[in-house]
């Protein structure tokens, strides 16, 4: 039977109890982590957020009912606890905060009883994500979680506190919107009052943070819950939070310094670490070169080596190709790899083909300095020399090239850089390596639309010296777009804005919106700009990533206290679902399921 705690207060959290308390008397109310009857006294071991503390119940200090009741205590109970603190009688437990002591406990009651729960609350749990995910109630109670949703809550008090102090405002922007074209596919929430016509959902506060600056509101913030229909992967969720901000009267420099010292002021207080200041900053292009990647890792060399003038004039059919076709040839290092079996370096070429490579050309250099590759009869002995020596090979190491047009031998060589590093163990997640890019192109080629498209989004400001090549070389042109890196994850990115109407009349005319399709879109906006708007510039983090990261996790679902799984469905609560007609009656809408679906159920 539960007991009431009327009567009863908390006094402390478990771990929050410390040496100092010895001897005084304390209440404490959690979980029972485990309990170990030994006769004529029971230990049990009282969770709650905090951390564990020890409980001693012994004959004698608790009246006879309250033995019993502590007798038979299981795992998940929910307990209250009144006792004196003491120096632990064993031995000191050295993994617990509050190992050096203990209570004894002079009363008890029992608050709610469990059912052996589907799996043990422990961290570093071994069972299945999706038996957690179903119960995520309970999976929430684990410790490496709560530390997870902990350190979350910390990063957003101190983000709004940081840039409350900045001046900034935390405004909130609609959740119900019309729908708008450019990005992902938006989730439509259809209206009542209104039949056959729906609101979107905002894939992010873009537009109304622009309309906040021609307000005069001049800097505005807002950790801001986002949705974007699309394809799911361990760092994408259909809803996710940004921190997201717009500042007037600033230019590039300017919003690169408020969030570089926010960044340092964040990382300092939730992490202890120090981040330089100011952070690196390479160019669009510097880092594609050098990368194969506009989000860059950094925690590791091997970088990408143009080779196409050594390998101009070969015979090599793929390489001669590739440069024919206005391509390049490229290749990375990997020191110390030269003695790879041929079974792994076959695993290599497949991955490389997952991103859309032909194949994967390499030259494995033996420790006496003798070459075994897979294409040097193609080449003369001095080729493949000159080869060698430009990617800087050494006895031992493993050259991999890749050979087609630049955009793809960037991320065929991006992507194999990253996988190579994972397999030689090059990535410390105790290392912080934050990089700004900057310089992103304006504007990239759409091969299925068979037209250029925003990179970022149509409001992007196109750099002042680039603007003249708008019409003759759209592809060249230069946005005064940044993006902050961190460990290879882009975790935030902005832009300074078009503010002048001629510049932006002339982008959308470039992304093949007419005046009207232009208007018909985004004409609340277009039509505020008539009347003053200031110069303004913004950024937005993605939240869950930048978490993720602060905490070493790999996906970003173990720092959202309840996420969707890959096909976007909650398997705690599970959402989505089919609704009652009369809804969709109300709502004029009638279900036409495709047959597989239909059959399915």
């Amino acid at each position: 039977m539960a007991e009431s705690m009327k009567g009863l207060k908390r006094t402390h959290r478990c771990a929050e109890v410390t040496k100092a308390e010895i001897g005084s008397t304390v209440t404490l109310m959690g979980w029972v982590q485990k309990s170990r009857n030994k006769g004529g006294i029971v230990f049990v071991d009282l969770r709650d957020r905090s951390g564990i503390m020890q409980i001693i119940f012994e004959n004698g200090d608790i009246d006879a009912e309250g033995f019993e009741k502590a007798g038979k205590l299981r795992s998940e109970f929910v307990i209250a606890v009144t006792g004196h603190v003491e120096a632990r009688s064993g031995s000191v437990n050295e993994n617990l905060a509050t190992g050096e002591i203990e209570i004894r406990a002079n009363s008890l009651r029992v608050l709610s009883e469990s059912e052996t729960p589907p799996f043990p609350i422990e961290e570093n749990s071994k069972t299945r994500e999706e038996v957690r995910l179903k119960y995520r109630y309970l999976d929430l109670r684990r410790p490496d979680l709560q530390k997870n949703l902990i350190l979350r809550s910390k990063v957003a008090v101190l983000v709004r506190q940081f840039l409350a102090d900045e001046g900034f405002l935390e405004i909130e922007t609609p959740i119900l919107n019309k729908s708008t074209p450019e990005g992902a596919r938006d989730y439509l929430v259809p209206s009542r009052i209104h039949p056959g016509s729906f609101y979107a959902l905002p894939q992010s506060p873009q537009i109304f943070k622009q309309l906040l600056m021609c307000s005069g509101y001049d800097r505005y913030f807002q950790i801001a819950k986002c949705f974007r229909d699309e394809d799911l992967r361990a760092d994408r969720q259909p809803e996710f939070t940004q921190i997201d901000m717009e500042l007037s009267f600033v230019d590039v420099d300017d919003v690169i310094d408020v969030n570089e010292r926010m960044l340092a002021h964040l990382f300092k207080e939730v992490l202890g670490v120090e981040v330089q200041l100011p952070i690196q900053r390479m160019t669009w292009k510097e880092a594609m070169n050098r990368f194969g990647s506009d989000k860059p890792d950094l925690r590791f060399g091997m970088e990408l080596t143009d080779v196409s003038d050594v390998v101009k004039d070969c015979e090599f059919v793929v390489f001669k190709s590739a440069l024919e076709m206005g391509g390049s040839v490229r290749g990375i290092n990997a020191k110390g790899q030269g003695s790879m079996p041929r079974k792994k370096i076959d695993k290599l070429v497949e991955f490389a083909k997952g991103y859309g490579a032909k194949g994967l050309a390499y030259i494995a250099i033996h420790e006496d300095g003798t070459l075994k590759s897979s294409f040097s009869k193609f080449m003369k002995e001095e080729e493949m020399k000159a080869l060698v020596e430009k990617m800087q090979g050494e006895a031992g190491d493993l050259l991999l090239f890749a050979a087609d047009k630049t955009k793809l031998v960037w991320d065929v060589l991006g992507a194999l850089r990253l996988e190579m590093a994972r397999q030689m163990d090059l990535l410390d997640k105790n290392e912080y390596r934050f990089v700004w890019i900057t310089e992103f192109p304006l504007l990239e080629w759409s091969e299925e639309e068979n037209r250029f498209t925003a990179m970022h989004h149509p409001f992007t400001m196109p750099m002042e010296e680039d603007l003249h090549l708008i019409d003759s070389d759209p592809g060249a042109v230069r946005a005064k777009a940044y993006d902050i890196v961190l460990n290879g994850n882009e975790i935030g990115g902005g832009s300074v804005r078009i503010h002048q109407n001629d510049i932006q009349e002339k982008m959308f005319e470039v992304l093949g919106f007419t005046r009207e399709q232009a208007y018909n879109q985004f004409g609340f906006l277009l039509n505020a700009f008539k009347y003053g708007v200031p110069p303004h510039a913004g950024l937005a983090y993605g939240l869950d990533r930048m978490v993720m990261l602060m905490a070493k996790e790999d996906s970003i679902r173990e720092v959202i206290a309840f996420p969707k799984v890959k096909d976007a469905s909650c398997l705690m609560s599970e959402a989505p679902n089919v609704v009652d007609e009369k809804q969709l009656k109300e709502l004029c809408i009638k279900v036409d399921l495709p047959e597989e679906t239909t059959e399915e159920k």
